[in-house]
This record gives C-alpha cells, structure tokens and sequence, in this order.
C-alpha cells in the first residue's frame, strides 16, 4: 500500500515536471503566433494642395446668328435682270456690282430729259433778254409799264422751267445709277433670290447679307444669373463638332422675355471661327477669378457614389478623407472640403488602398502640382 502511495507521488510529480517544460517551449510559439505580420507596405506616389486662380464660369445656351443682316433689294422696278453677280457664299466689298438690270429704257429716258433741258435753257436765254431790255428802257416810255412787268415775269418762268428740267433730269440720272445694284457694306452673302431674265419691282429683295461676316452667340440667360455678367467678359462655346469658339460678351438685352423669363446676352464671335447662322450652341460666359483648392483628378478616388482621399502620415500610415467636389479643368478637380495646407495626398494607387493601410512613398513624388495654363486663367 506504501508503496502504491509512492508510484501515485512520483507519476504526480512527472507530469507536473513535463508540463512546465510544454509551457516554456509553447508561450514564445503562441507569442509568434498572436503578433501579427504588418501588411507590406505599397509603393505610392503623393501630391501636395494646390491654390490656384480658376475662373467663375455660368453655364449657358442659344443660337448663333449674324450680328446684323442686310437685306438688298431694288430700287428701281420695271427693269429686267440682265446679270446676277453674286451667290451664297460670296465674301463681296462695299460697292461691289452684284446684279445688273437693263439700261436702254432708262438712257432713252435720260436722252429725252436732256433734250428738254437744252431747250428750258434756251428758253431762259431769251427772256433773261427780253428782261434786260425791257429794264433799260423802263421809264422812258417806250415800253408800258405792263409790258415790262410782262418780260420780268417771263424771264421768272423760264428759270424755274430750266430747274425742273434739271430736276427731272437728276431723277432720270439716279434711276440710270439703279440699274446696278451693290453691296452697302462689306460681307457674306447668305442667300440669294435674284434670277437672270426676271423684271423685278421696286422693293424687291434680291439678297441677304451678313454685314462683315460678323456672328455672335445669343446666350439665354435667367435673371439671377445676369447679375454676375458684364460687357467684355469672355465666354466659351461648344459647338456641334466637338470644337470650341472663344468670344466676348458686347452687350446685354434690356429686358428679359415675357414667355420664358430669359434674357439674351450677346456674344461676339471672331471671324473664320467654325461656328455657322442658325447653329445652336451651349458654353460658359467667364464671370470672373476665384481661388480654388485643386488636386489631380486620380487622387479624387469615387467609392459608394462619395469621393474620398488618401491623406499619408509621417508614420506612412493612411487616413481616408471624404471629400466635395467642384469644377474641373483638364487633369485637375476642385476640392471643396477643407484640407491642410501642408497635407500629403495619394496621387495614384489610392483605388487600392483601405483607411490605416501602411504605404511607402516615392521620393520623386513630395513635389506639389503645378496649375496647368488652362487651370491659371
């Protein structure tokens, strides 16, 4: 029995001698187990925030049209085309011949009214005579008195038939000069109704013509937004192909439109630009400068329809921003979220980075952005 009660102790202490050994050999394994690794760190590239000065811009639309259209008619009517000029299209100068009408009727005309000129003319001679005679010997008895009065009146009349006929024969010469019909001003012609062998009346339009080749943009503006716009800003087109037309604001409807509450601010356009009469176009009017805080595009990273940041530590942890947006200029968002000055921000890679990642960052990267010259207007 004393013997068993031995066996028991010595089996006791054994066990407690191999457990002790398995905790001393299993704590430091537990201990690495527990630890764990440090996710590896991901080589990115970092961006400072920029101020730079952007332009206030207000979004705008409208059609393009001729700054003022001339319209060229006839002035003259009963008189045959004998000769047509011109065609849509044409660039034409002032004085610039773009239909001929027939002339014969009209020189016949003229011949005719100087023909009676010549003899108003003569007529005058006669009586200026008989006036001047009738003056010497008025008086003296050789002639009456009613006689006199009669060769001053005469002589009266004869003038005043000489400027009629004058008259008549200026009219018949300005109706020679309308026989060809020119230009009033420099432009495009942008349509044509004149035809060859057609008698035209007076009045008739012949063409239309852009004066100058001048377009400009009628941008349909509401009242809240006419506030910020100013003579001589400039504004910004898109057009229909994709391209752009730069142009200035030169004047401001008085009065807005009683059916749509708009008004029109009128933008000229620079000649040979690709915009055409009838297109309609949207664009910016620039308001103004205003600064803006503006990072890359591809640091703004677009998770859960919010846009977010990735400010790194000096620890070279992570720590994500959640962020507003504002305008954009090529490569560069504004951001509207406050930011710090000093702040170093994920350039690129942030689409694969978590808040509290550990990141690595490049050494040719700590240098801020630099506004583009389209973001420095």
């Amino acid at each position: 029995m004393k013997r068993a009660h031995q066996l028991t102790a010595f089996a006791i202490a054994a066990v407690l001698v191999l457990g002790g050994a398995y905790q001393l050999t299993r704590q430091p394994a537990e201990a690495a187990v527990a630890k764990p690794a440090a996710r590896a760190a991901m080589a990115v590239s970092v961006t400072g925030v920029s101020q730079v000065g952007w332009s206030r811009q207000i979004s705008a639309s409208g059609s393009v049209a001729p700054w003022q259209e001339a319209v060229i008619a006839a002035e003259t009517g009963g008189l045959r085309i004998v000769k047509v000029a011109a065609d849509v299209g044409d660039v034409v100068k002032r004085g610039q011949t773009l239909v001929a009408l027939s002339r014969d009727s009209v020189l016949a005309s003229e011949a005719q009214q100087r023909a009676l000129v010549d003899q108003a003319r003569a007529a005058l001679a006669e009586a200026k005579g008989n006036a001047d005679r009738a003056r010497k010997v008025s008086g003296s008895g050789a002639l009456s008195a009613q006689q006199v009065q009669q060769y001053l009146v005469a002589e009266q009349s004869a003038k005043a038939n000489l400027a009629a006929t004058q008259a008549a024969l200026k009219s018949e010469q300005i109706r020679l000069g309308q026989t060809r019909i020119t230009a009033p001003d420099d432009g495009i012609i942008s349509r044509r109704s004149a035809t060859l062998g057609s008698v035209v009346q007076s009045g008739t339009e012949l063409f239309g013509m852009v004066r100058q080749g001048r377009l400009e943009w009628r941008a349909e503006l509401s009242a809240e937004q006419l506030a910020a716009v100013a003579p001589g800003q400039g504004a910004q087109l898109r057009l229909a192909d994709g391209s752009t037309v730069t142009g200035t604001v030169r004047m401001i409807a008085p009065t807005l439109n009683a059916d749509s509450r708009k008004a029109l601010v009128y933008v000229d356009l620079p000649a040979g630009s690709a915009a055409r009469a009838g297109m309609f176009a949207s664009g910016e009017i620039l308001t103004g400068e205003a600064r803006a805080t503006v990072l890359p595009a591809a640091a703004v990273i677009l998770r859960d329809g919010h846009s977010y940041v990735f400010e790194v530590s000096a620890e070279g942890g992570v720590t994500q921003h959640r962020v507003d947006t504002g305008r954009r200029r090529g490569a560069q968002v504004e951001v509207l979220t406050a930011l710090a000055d000093d702040a170093r921000i994920v350039a690129s890679g942030g689409a694969f980075l978590n808040d509290g990642d550990l990141v690595r960052v490049e050494a040719a990267s700590e240098a801020a952005p630099e506004a583009t010259p389209e973001a420095a207007r």
